[in-house]
């Protein structure tokens, strides 16, 4: 019989919606979780950032957690921490992650994304070298790269032209000599810093290069959170801005409840300084097009939309997660989440929320 042993989890960003996944599911093991947020969210999207509702979620529907609102820039704060608590598992998701709001705070993006991941890794060294340390990345460190990959446009979407590119882009993908926007280069460098903590000192690093991450707890934005956002239009009767490329542009969803089992897999088996891509895969991909038909059947609800004729900088035109790598590491993981399924979870949520507000 295996003995259970309480384990301290530090999760930063605890209030997003990664943050907020692990914080429940750890709970729910019975550790002890710490979670670092300090709503910075809502100081660079407004109201609709806004995180407090769900520290507020939290609170009530968890037994051993507890709150810290600390700035990660703030390093002796931080330390203060690993001082007092010494941790086993460190889940890094805080981060400024829009790459459109970057270029208008481009010192406080540097800072937040790689010197707040570098302050985490250091005081995980120096107070508790042993913890397994979860960096959440993005997908945005291949900056424009994986457009260059031939593409096919169907009538919806885009796609790969080559077989040999079906299953996505994998970890292989160059990350440097590309447009990256500012939030992209900022990501960039806490990725190669965290991958150098793992190899250089042996630490146990993980660095997850993340798609469209997404489920109900988002606090989904313009700027941030594609599918969370297109909901939250949906059910308001607002309109939705399609940003070129004729709204035929692919992201590959994966739920949080599956991010948080592929930490989960690579705490009890970690690699030092290794790298995976985590996206919803190919059957989790969508284009916008296609998910204004997806909200449509499955809500009753047409989108409205208008189409702006100018693509953000580096964004990406079609975008696979190769889960392959992934896969092959831990091949008790896999998605457990449909599409349809995060679609219904989120329709209904937001239709739940609209309901208290009015």
């Amino acid at each position: 019989m295996e003995v259970f042993v309480q384990m301290k989890v530090l999760v930063t960003g605890s209030s997003g919606l990664i943050g907020s996944e692990a914080v429940a599911y750890y709970d729910s093991q019975g550790h002890h979780v710490v979670g670092v947020d300090n709503n910075m969210r809502a100081e660079f999207f407004g109201s609709q950032g806004d995180t407090l509702w769900n520290l507020g979620r939290l609170r009530k529907t968890t037994s051993n957690f507890e709150h810290r609102s600390i700035d990660i820039r703030d390093r002796h704060s931080l330390f203060d921490l690993f001082k007092s608590i010494s941790f086993d598992l460190v889940i890094h998701c805080a981060a400024q992650p829009s790459h459109d709001k970057a270029c208008q705070i481009p010192i406080l993006d540097f800072e937040v994304n790689a010197m707040g991941t570098v302050n985490l890794l250091e005081a995980t060294r120096q107070f508790c070298p042993d913890a397994v340390f979860i960096h959440m990345s993005t997908n945005k460190v291949y900056g424009d790269a994986p457009n260059e990959v031939p593409r096919t446009e169907l009538e919806k979407r885009f796609d790969y032209a080559n077989p040999e590119d079906y299953h996505g882009i994998s970890e292989e993908c160059r990350i440097d000599r590309c447009l990256h926007s500012l939030f992209g280069a900022s990501k960039t460098a806490a990725d190669v810093v965290a991958q150098e903590y793992g190899r250089y000192f042996g630490m146990k690093v993980g660095i997850f290069r993340g798609g469209c991450l997404t489920g109900p707890s988002h606090s989904g934005v313009e700027l941030h959170g594609f599918l969370s956002y297109l909901v939250k239009v949906a059910m308001a009767g607002g309109t939705y801005k399609v940003f070129g490329y004729q709204g035929k542009q692919v992201r590959d969803n994966i739920h949080s409840y599956d991010v948080i089992q592929a930490f989960e897999a690579f705490r009890q088996n970690p690699r030092p300084g290794e790298v995976y891509n985590l996206g919803g895969g190919r059957e989790n991909s969508v284009s916008i097009l296609e998910t204004f038909d997806l909200v449509k059947d499955l809500s009753g609800r047409k989108v409205d939309w208008v189409y702006v004729d100018k693509n953000r900088i580096g964004d990406h035109i079609c975008y696979i997660s190769d889960l392959r790598k992934l896969k092959s590491h831990f091949p008790g993981w896999t998605i457990t989440r449909s599409l349809t399924d995060i679609l219904e979870e989120m329709i209904k949520a937001e239709i739940d929320r609209l309901a208290v507000v009015i």
